[in-house]
């Protein structure tokens, strides 16, 4: 649907809003349709690319290149399942805007008609905000394509998701660990700390190494694991080694 369209459907809408609204509230919609047309087309609509870096790949959850790689594959896939699901949802919508236009041609009980009139304006406005939608879910997959080339700088293991996490989430929760103060709740206290705990352990011990199975080792690196961790028992949170 063109912004001319739009712009046709508020105005025919606004006819029907004669009893819904006051008459000057009426006056003064009519009086914003290329207000309204233009605030339907540029509103946003899903995460800008600001707003992917700064509150979805924030430093202190995704602190490694890694992390924030394998991040921006679940968004690309959440948005492709989604782009998936409105594409059936949109051809359901076309058949019965087709369906309707049949039966409008062929009704001539005047209630009915008006009825699948009705029916058709909204299956329309249903098409144009489904494409809006479309489009901004295809922009998100394309702006976690370059997120995604952005931080996969070949340091990484980019075919095993299980092989960075070690890394990453014991500098998570040690970031974790340090704000945690004498006013946290014992449950936070046992929360992070067992976690954290947990995960240098695993690291110190090695007993993932049998997990990451050579695979596409890439030359000359090590795997995250290699390096010897422990807690830190002098200070009273404990820290994540490299």
């Amino acid at each position: 649907m063109t912004k001319e369209n739009l712009k046709a459907l508020i105005e025919k809408e606004g006819k029907s809003l004669n009893s819904l609204l006051e008459v000057q509230d009426l006056k003064d919609f009519k009086a914003m349709t290329s207000e309204l047309k233009d605030t339907w087309t540029k509103k946003q609509m899903f995460r800008t690319e600001t707003e992917a870096r700064f509150s979805v790949l924030q430093d202190n959850r995704y602190p490694t290149k890694a992390a924030k790689y394998w991040q921006c594959v679940r968004e690309q896939s959440s948005y492709l399942d989604n782009l998936m699901t409105l594409s059936f949802e949109y051809r359901r919508n076309e058949a019965k805007i087709k369906w309707l236009e049949k039966k409008i041609t062929e009704e001539t009980d005047e209630y009915k008609l008006t009825k699948y009139e009705i029916d058709l304006d909204e299956k329309r406005y249903v098409k144009a905000s489904m494409e809006k939608q479309a489009y901004h879910r295809m922009r998100e997959i394309k702006m976690w394509s370059k997120l995604k080339k952005e931080f996969n700088d070949g340091s990484f293991n980019d075919k095993d998701v299980n092989v960075h996490q070690l890394e990453s989430y014991g500098r998570q929760y040690a970031e974790k660990a340090k704000q945690l103060t004498d006013q946290s709740s014992d449950t936070d206290k046992f929360n992070v700390l067992g976690q954290l705990q947990s995960l240098q352990r695993i690291k110190k011990s090695g007993e993932l190494l049998s997990s990451y199975e050579p695979k596409e080792q890439l030359p000359g690196s090590k795997t995250t694991i290699e390096a010897d961790t422990e807690i830190n028992t002098d200070k009273t949170t404990p820290e994540w080694k490299e």
